[in-house]
């Protein structure tokens, strides 16, 4: 028998960045398990046709919605769209994110050309501002009902670095502290943040023929391979579960041991 404390039937999760990735990893693993979705990306690209396969394959209602949640307007709007179209929030799980492999200042015998100011504020906003602002514009709600979960989604960088990958490390780093510190503060209202922190995931929907490893990758993993982005649904099920009520505030590193 299925232990009762990891059912999230019924339970109604927003996904930010969820049109492909991790975000449509963790998606497809809560909807098979019965929750709710609302699925956020900034365009319809792909959140479209991922809501419709993840809702034929599971039965489950899932919503594409569209919002650009770097945006403080955009994001009350979406979660104003969230609770008129579900009656109801019990998990926010952030997962927008992106990249530039960009060194912050070149040697002179470098052709690589440094972070603009413009970069630099594009990997803030995609990748720490947005999880702020959402993580607020749900707090008063969740502080009202006195329940409630957010799962920060991190990155193994954020425990070892990554080479040219400063401001996405950095942005990386402060959503574990930004974990922490809003975990203390809203644990008397019974709402539990956590962050997962995935090392390597280069799944099929957003790599395609790039989605195998190098060998040589593969050998920094301990244990050998890439992750699946089932597997980071997997945990985020038991975050967004009664399972996870006395977990608050921690750092999960999702990793095949690569932080080790």
């Amino acid at each position: 028998m299925f232990p009762k404390e990891y059912d999230v039937s019924r339970k109604v999760v927003l996904i930010t960045g969820a049109g492909r990735g991790i975000g449509r990893g963790i998606a497809e693993v809560l909807a098979e398990a019965g929750a709710e979705i609302a699925l956020n990306a900034l365009t319809d690209r792909y959140v479209k046709n991922t809501a419709r396969e993840i809702a034929t394959a599971s039965g489950s209602n899932v919503v594409p919605m569209l919002a650009d949640v770097t945006k403080t307007q955009e994001v009350n709007q979406l979660i104003e769209r969230v609770l008129n179209e579900f009656g109801r929030l019990d998990v926010l799980v952030n997962c927008l994110g992106d990249a530039i492999r960009q060194p912050l200042v070149t040697f002179a015998d470098d052709a690589i050309i440094p972070i603009s100011d413009e970069d630099l504020k594009k990997i803030i906003d995609i990748n720490l501002t947005g999880t702020i602002l959402c993580t607020r514009a749900v707090g008063e709600y969740f502080i009202k009902q006195r329940r409630g979960k957010i799962i920060n989604i991190s990155s193994v960088t954020a425990g070892k670095g990554g080479g040219d990958l400063v401001l996405y490390t950095l942005a990386k780093a402060a959503i574990i502290g930004f974990t922490r510190t809003q975990a203390l503060e809203w644990a008397p209202y019974n709402i539990q943040i956590n962050s997962i922190a995935p090392g390597l995931f280069p799944d099929t929907h957003t790599y395609g023929d790039r989605a195998k490893l190098p060998e040589s990758v593969l050998r920094r993993i301990p244990l050998g391979r890439a992750g699946l982005v089932r597997e980071v649904g997997l945990l985020a099920l038991y975050l967004a579960s009664p399972a996870s009520d006395y977990m608050t505030g921690q750092a999960i590193f999702l990793d095949g041991g690569l932080s080790l």
